[in-house]
This record gives structure tokens, sequence and C-alpha cells, in this order.
């Protein structure tokens, strides 16, 4: 880790959030948080967790009895004050008994989800499994050595506590009285730790002293929302002055992977918890984020040799080596095969999951930024999409004077701003690419403006002077346009003397809340079921009118998880009468991609199942009357698989897509 790219931002954050970095160990490390999500091996790992801090009182004093029996001839130790406490008996053998019940519930769950069985179903495929099963028996080992010299030790007279310790207690009314077998008890308990931490430094297992540095590293929150700025040296790069000849322009070889990066890799668990929730994994794509860290990994720890070697050293190693440092990051042949690399929505899905905070969706940026910034190496038709950012400022390449046609189709005035912002007019509403030049998503734009409208809400649009927030081309990984476009925004919103903002893609709510601050633009930025539903509750706004329908919602990846926006959207639908709501099995933090994200609506999708058609698949099964959500990008690609279901018979003619915004504008009318 100490010859990655420098990430001073890292080290500058956790020192400028003290408490938050604090508030994160106790609640990630200590209290398991994000495992406890999934309960059955969530709380195995925190008893068997809890165990080795525990347990540590053990250790102490077998290693007191060990020098004591030594010196004095009887291992009668015990931890000073609080070592005769029935308590602290009791709390270890419970934790014992207790980490025990774990590690059968960890066999149970790999048996039942080995890879030979479910394939690529199980999480665990991929995973170097020996070493699992290895670490399992290591930690049996370390139990019932514990309760043999403990069981001994009372026989003997040698232990500690008087009541308390019932395990250790009952297991020695089934063991022979004997000096020996406490004395073999203790050194195999000691033994057992001492080969254990040999394994443990050399595998998986090296996360238990490796987690808690990358909690305290990791970006909040959860590594999601604003995708980081490229650097070189720790210092972000100022395009005008940047040279690819001398800077390192995201990463073209596992030496340009920052320190954080091999942080990540180090920590990983190979638990495979992103693997099971990646869209792209599910749909028989190649991409699994898990092997996408080991498959780094791996090859970082090849070529570690060579890259933390002296000059003079590095002159003697072998072809074999020499050959692995030539082997591309990114290609056919290299380390990550590009069809991983562009499979990737940017969902989120991975970044939530982990229980060690692994920032997946930084290591695909970073790799997608030299391939198109340095290799001009990605999918053909995304080419397009950069064309009509750079020429049109928009994905579609239509005259920017459209970008106000749907203004004509309202019976009042929206104020068009033209140089500052009026006095009065407290919101700009952010219309984006698709609200203002796809005819689905316009509906969503119109409903949205007669509902500020009815609610006297005063706002007033850009239009023909909005371009593309940027979104699509940063998460491409062409951070140049990226820039070059929110640069532009940034003075426009600035001159105006914007200050709230409310928009209706979470991509540009995502950006303009979280990424433009990166380039000057802080603004107040809220998404447009935030600003309803706050209406709805003042009362401004009232739905009215009964809409007897079934409805099933899916949550947009960078609304819900990159946001953690998951209540408003529901708040709205619960508000309007004569709604019922049925949820997917996959909803809110563990929803299901649409497939659009990571700029893949302007890619095609050629490998395994449609992400979209997954998705409505899962919607059908609530027998919906609508599928609604609050995204124009979720709204497209759902409505298109709707659209194939309806073709191929396998959905109802009636069954439409809508935004939430669609559905309060139908009962507040």
């Amino acid at each position: 880790a100490t010859s990655g790219q420098p990430a001073p931002e890292r080290v500058e954050y956790a020192r400028e959030n003290a408490g938050a970095e604090v508030r994160a160990q106790l609640v990630e490390v200590f209290g398991q948080r994000k495992l406890l999500k999934w309960t059955p091996s969530g709380t195995a790992h925190f008893f068997v967790m809890w165990a080795f801090f525990i347990l540590a009182s053990v250790y102490l004093e077998a290693y007191g009895a060990l020098v004591q029996g030594a010196v004095t001839g009887r291992p009668d130790f015990h931890i000073p004050l609080i070592g005769t406490w029935p308590v602290l008996g009791f709390l270890q053998d419970v934790i014992a008994v207790a980490a025990l019940a774990g590690l059968i519930a960890f066999a149970v769950i790999r048996v039942k989800n080995s890879p030979k069985k479910l394939g690529r179903g199980s999480r665990f495929s991929g995973s170097h499994l020996g070493g699992a099963w290895l670490i399992l028996f290591m930690i049996f080992n370390v139990i019932w050595t514990m309760f043999l010299f403990r069981g001994a030790a009372v026989n003997t007279g040698n232990f500690p506590y008087s009541s308390g310790a019932f395990a250790s207690q009952a297991v020695a009314t089934v063991l022979p009285a004997g000096e020996g077998l406490e004395a073999t008890g203790l050194l195999a308990h000691i033994g057992v730790m001492l080969v254990f931490l040999v394994i443990v430094v050399n595998s998986k297992h090296l996360h238990i002293f490796t987690a808690p540095l990358n909690v305290l590293f990791s970006r909040r929150p959860d590594g999601l929302g604003a995708a980081q700025p490229m650097r070189s040296d720790g210092k972000v790069l100022d395009f005008e002055e940047a040279d690819p000849e001398t800077d390192v322009f995201g990463r073209g070889t596992i030496a340009d992977t920052s320190w954080k990066g091999f942080l990540d890799f180090y920590t990983c668990t190979e638990c495979g918890r992103c693997q099971s929730q990646c869209p792209a994994w599910n749909t028989g794509k190649p991409l699994s984020p898990k092997m996408l860290v080991l498959d780094q990994r791996d090859h970082a720890f090849a070529v570690a040799p060579y890259l933390l070697a002296g000059d003079k050293e590095k002159e003697s190693f072998s072809e074999d080596v020499l050959a692995l440092l030539d082997k591309p990051l990114v290609g056919e042949d290299g380390v990550i095969h590009p069809d991983v690399l562009w499979s990737c929505t940017n969902c989120g899905a991975c970044v939530e999951q982990c229980p060690v905070d692994i920032e997946h969706i930084d290591h695909i940026l970073d790799m997608r930024r030299y391939q198109v910034m340095i290799e001009s190496s990605f999918p053909s038709e995304a080419g397009v999409m950069l064309k009509n950012l750079e020429n049109k400022g928009n994905p579609w390449g239509m005259p920017e004077m459209k970008r106000a046609d749907w203004i004509e189709e309202l019976d009042f005035e929206v104020t068009l701003v033209d140089e500052r912002m009026p006095e009065d007019t407290e919101y700009l509403f952010w219309v984006g690419c698709a609200g203002a030049l796809e005819d689905r998503a316009k509906k969503t734009t119109k409903a949205v403006a007669e509902l500020l409208h009815i609610a006297g809400v005063k706002f007033g649009v850009l239009g023909p002077a909005e371009a593309c927030s940027g979104d699509p081309a940063r998460r491409l990984g062409m951070e140049f346009l990226f820039s070059m476009l929110a640069q532009q925004n940034v003075e426009t919103l600035n001159e105006a003397g914007v200050t709230k903002i409310v928009a209706t893609c979470p991509h540009c709510f995502n950006t303009l809340a979280n990424e433009y601050p990166q380039l000057g633009g802080t603004y107040e930025v809220v998404h447009h079921t935030q600003l309803l539903a706050r209406l709805v509750e003042e009362g401004r706004l009232t739905p009215v009118t009964p809409i007897e329908e079934k409805i099933t919602y899916h949550d947009p990846c960078f609304l819900g998880r990159h946001n953690k926006v998951y209540a408003q959207p529901r708040d709205i639908m619960a508000k309007v009468p004569g709604v019922t709501t049925q949820e997917m099995h996959r909803c809110k933090e563990r929803g299901f991609c649409c497939g659009a994200g990571g700029a893949r609506m302007w890619m095609e999708e050629r490998i395994g199942k449609r992400i979209n058609t997954e998705r409505v698949d899962e919607a059908l099964t609530t027998d919906p009357d609508t599928v609604s959500t609050a995204c124009p990008f979720c709204l497209v690609m759902l409505g298109d698989a709707i659209n194939e279901k309806k073709n191929a018979g396998q959905a109802k003619d009636s069954i439409e897509v809508v935004d939430v915004a669609q559905l309060l504008i139908k009962s507040v009318k």
C-alpha cells in the first residue's frame, strides 16, 4: 500500500471528521451494522468477531499461567483485579459457546451456498474456499483447546473462577483430573494461536487488521454519491496543464492505484455480498465486483516484489516478473477484461453491501478514465454520445433551442432565466436533457412544473442555457468533457445567482449536489420527490381524486443508494387516495438497477439477459397496474422492457410506467 499513489484527501477527511469516523468505527466495525443486514451470517460473524476481543483475556490468562507455572510450579494465574470475577468467566464462556454456534452457522451457509451446487448463483463463486475452511477449522481449534485447558484447570484447582464459567465447569465433569492434561491443553491453546496468526497474515483474514483502517479512510456516505476527481501524485488534475506523459490519468497499470485502492485489495473478505447484489452478475455478464478486486489483488501481489525493490535489485528480476509488469490492467489478455469494465452500471449495490467499505466504483472509474482518455478504447456507440455532448450539450445531439419546447405545452407561464434569477423566484428547476428532450420524460417535467405552479412555488428554468450536467461523460470515464460541461454550467448558475435547485433526474441531482462543489458550484439541491412530499405534507398540494391502482415502486439507484432518498416517493404515493402499493422483493437499499447508469443508457447490452428485462420480470411478480419510479432513465428503460413484454403477451396491455409526479398531478387535479 505504501507504494500506491498518494490520497491526501482520505487523511484530510478522516482528520476533519474525527467524530464521524469514531461513530463509523463503533457502528460498522464493533457494531457490525452492514454485516447484520444479513441476519444469519451477520449474527454469526458478530459473535465470532467479539470472541476475538473477549477471548484475548483467556490468552492473557494462558500466558500468565505458562509463565507462573514455569516460575512457581503452580499455574494458578489470574488477571489482576478482575481475574476472579464470576462475570468475566461467564462472559468468556458465553462468547466462546456463541462463537462455536457461529462456526456451525458458517459451515451450514457455505455448504448450502456451495459454488459446486449453485454455480454463478453462489456468492462464494470465485472465492478462495480452501482458505476459508482452514480459518473456520483454526477458530474451532482455539475454542476446543480453550475448554480443554480451562476444564482441566477446574479439576486441578488452578481455575481462577469459583462460579460463572458454566461451560468450562461442565467440561471439567467429563475430564480426568491431572496436571499433565492441564499442561497439554495450555500448550495446545497457545500453539494453535501462534499457528493461527501465521495463517491469518497470509490469507483473506488479514481483514481483521485492515478492515478498521479501510472503514476509517472510506468516503461518506458508504463511498457513494460523488465520483472523485482525477488525481496525479495526490493532486487534482488541471486539464489545461496536465501532461499524459508525466501525469497519471486514471489507472493504466497496477502501480497507478492509490494506497487506499491497495488497502481495498487487502481488506476484501471474499464474502461475495457485492457479487450477489450486482445487476451485471445477476444477468449473466462477466462483471463480479468481488473478482474485480481479487484479480487486481492477485496481480498486485505477483508484482509487489518488483514495485517494492530498489533500482539495483530490479535488475535481477526474472523475465516472468517483467512480463507480468507489462501485462495491461485492462485488455483482452489483461488483468481485467474490457467486458468486465464496461458492464458496470455504477448502481452502487456492491459498495452499499460491502461490510468493509471497499469502493468498487472508484476502481472501475479510474480504469475507465485511462481507457477512454489515453487508450481511446470504449464501446463505439458511446462515442456518438460523447460527440453529441461536446457539440450540442446533450447526449442525443438535439438543438439546444428544443430544451424549452415543453413550456409551450403548458397553460401558464414559466420564467425563463436569462441573466439573473428574479428576486421572487425560489427555485431553479433543472430540467435535464431527458426531461427536456425525451418524450416520456417530458411528461414528468410538465407534471412537476404544474404541481409547483399549483402549490404557489416560484421557479424558473434555464432553457437553452442549460447544458448536460456531465454525468454520462464522467461515469463513462471522459473526465475532461465532464469538467468542460460542469464548469460551463457552474458559471451559468453562479452568474444567475442560483442558490436553490430542484431536479427531476437523480443523475443530475447527484451531480449538482455532490460533484459540482468540486468545481466551485455549491447549491441547495433537492429532488422533485423531496420537494413534492414536503408540499403535500404542508397542505400546499392535496391529492383528492382516487386512483384505484396497485402500484409497485422502483428505486432509482442514484436517488436511493447514492443519496438515501427512499421515503419521500413512497410518502407521496401513500397520500394518494385509492392507491395500494406492493414492494418488489429487491427494493430500497437492495433495489435492482434498471441498467441505465454508468453511461450504460448509451451502450448496447450484448451479453446475458438485459438488466431492464430482469427488473421488469421482478415488477410483474407483484401483478401491478402501474410501475412507478422517480427517474427519467428508469422511466425509459422500464418502459421499453414493459413494451417488449406486452408485445410478447407476457404483460397486460393496460400496465404503464409513470413517474411519481405523474401520479400526484393526476390525483391533485
